[in-house]
């Protein structure tokens, strides 16, 4: 990838469309504006203009927009061609791109350069990817606050606290023979909880955007004939899985997303787990149990009528270790009366549902949005969209300050403290991009879509 190239893309989604756009960046693209458009028109500025091929035949008329550096997108000339969206004259305006000198854009290249011209931090444009890829209005709205840069303005603050902190002790450090090393020591102690405090609530935001952006994979597990499928189908609102009497039904795993407050909840609906002979069942079993070990969260469906019988223990024997369970007792509209739970059982999640009426289904959703870890309280502003490697990155940052802060009040080893701060800053500085190695940043950005 070489920065100093000219690039180019087509910026809508494949197939027809009432407008396309190719997006061209680079150094010094007049020379390419003029023979696209037969003019550099007004930067900024809307334009109608006729679109030509490299010999100067007519592909398209429609809207130019030149965006010359720094004030573009990418923080060089940006060209933006805005025509007729058919797959032809889009493959020939992409084509006149390339003869005039430009070559195809990589995944993310658009994006990527805006990160390396400083027009975007690490955090924002990831979030450019996360507004595309939002599979929930609320997650959407989180993904556009990041973009604006809150969550970068947090981990600035922090970063700037901990240089400030690093000063403080790296003084007392320096110059052991001053008078001022105890009051140091104590603003730093201070100053080391006030920033933990800080950290914790970073942590705790950034956790629920996670959430939000990623929701959680719920697989829906049990005999057959529990009621499996109708459970999805209340669910999900709508008849995603064919309900019979005959056992054995399902034979292939059935995938529906839903939302619950803003959290996109995948729920995956699998052949009930029996013995059997049956060649094509068989095999639907043995895609469930696959299913299940990718699994977030299972919902083990039982018969409300016989509470945890010797095959529903046998099936939750073999469910993954650490896999969360909620036992979900179904069917009570047919039941005269709940049998008592097995000890084993009253440990874990419970809760009572008739899918065919509807009765408890509110009581699981509100379950469900726990075990995901989700707050239904939280102040939806106050939450940023996070991936696994901010986590990450927070969470040892926060355990290398609260290293720190146990150092600090026993007022000894500040050699030990300031090296804690400074791994500290450096894994929060990773995220906003500032310590970030290449190989991590050309794997963040080959996951964007072409054009961006």
């Amino acid at each position: 990838m070489r920065d100093s190239d000219i690039i180019a893309a087509i910026a809508t989604p494949p197939g027809r469309g009432g407008i396309g756009v190719v997006r061209v960046s680079g150094k010094n693209l007049r020379r390419v504006v003029t023979t696209l458009a037969g003019s550099t028109p007004e930067p900024r500025r809307a334009t109608l203009s006729k679109f030509f091929d490299g010999k100067g035949s007519v592909i398209d008329e429609g809207i130019v927009l030149y965006f010359p550096a720094p004030h573009s997108y990418t923080g060089e000339d940006v060209l933006e061609l805005q025509g007729h969206g058919g797959t032809a004259v889009m493959s020939l305006l992409l084509a006149s791109c390339l003869s005039a000198g430009a070559r195809l854009a990589q995944p993310g290249e658009f994006t990527l350069r805006a990160f390396l011209n400083n027009k975007l931090d690490l955090v924002q444009a990831e979030s450019v990817a996360d507004i595309i890829d939002a599979s929930t209005s609320e997650a959407a709205r989180c993904a556009v606050r990041s973009l604006r840069g809150e969550f970068s303005h947090a981990i600035h603050g922090m970063v700037q606290a901990l240089t400030d902190l690093r000063i403080l002790v790296e003084a007392s450090l320096d110059f052991p023979e001053e008078e001022i090393d105890v009051v140091q020591q104590v603003e730093v102690v201070n100053k080391l909880a006030a920033l933990l405090r800080q950290l914790e609530n970073v942590f705790s935001s950034a956790r629920q955007g996670s959430v939000l952006r990623e929701g959680i994979s719920i697989v829906l597990v049990g005999r057959p004939n529990v009621g499996k499928s109708s459970l999805l189908n209340r669910l999900t609102g709508e008849e995603a899985a064919i309900v019979t009497a005959i056992a054995g039904t399902t034979r292939d795993a059935i995938r529906q997303t839903i939302e619950i407050e803003g959290v996109p909840l995948h729920l995956v609906d699998t052949a009930g787990l029996r013995e059997t002979d049956d060649t094509v069942e068989k095999i639907g079993i043995e895609r469930t149990r696959s299913v299940i070990g990718k699994a977030n969260l299972a919902l083990l469906i039982l018969d409300s009528r016989l509470g945890v019988t010797p095959e529903d223990s046998e099936i939750l024997g073999t469910l993954p270790t650490g896999l969360p369970v909620v036992h979900v007792y179904n069917k009570t509209d047919l039941a005269d009366r709940i049998p008592p739970l097995e000890d084993d059982a009253k440990s874990k999640s419970e809760i009572y549902v008739s899918a065919k009426t509807g009765a408890g289904i509110d009581l699981l959703r509100e379950k469900l949005l726990e075990l995901a870890g989700w707050q239904p309280d939280t102040q939806s502003e106050g939450v940023f969209m996070a991936r696994h490697r901010h986590l990450h990155a927070l969470e040892e940052a926060r355990n290398h300050v609260t290293y720190a802060v146990e150092l600090g009040a026993a007022e000894r080893h500040f050699d030990l403290v300031a090296e804690e701060l400074r791994l500290a800053q450096k894994q929060l500085s990773s995220i906003t991009g500032e310590f970030s190695p290449d190989d991590l940043l050309g794997e963040i950005f080959s996951r964007f879509c072409i054009g961006k």
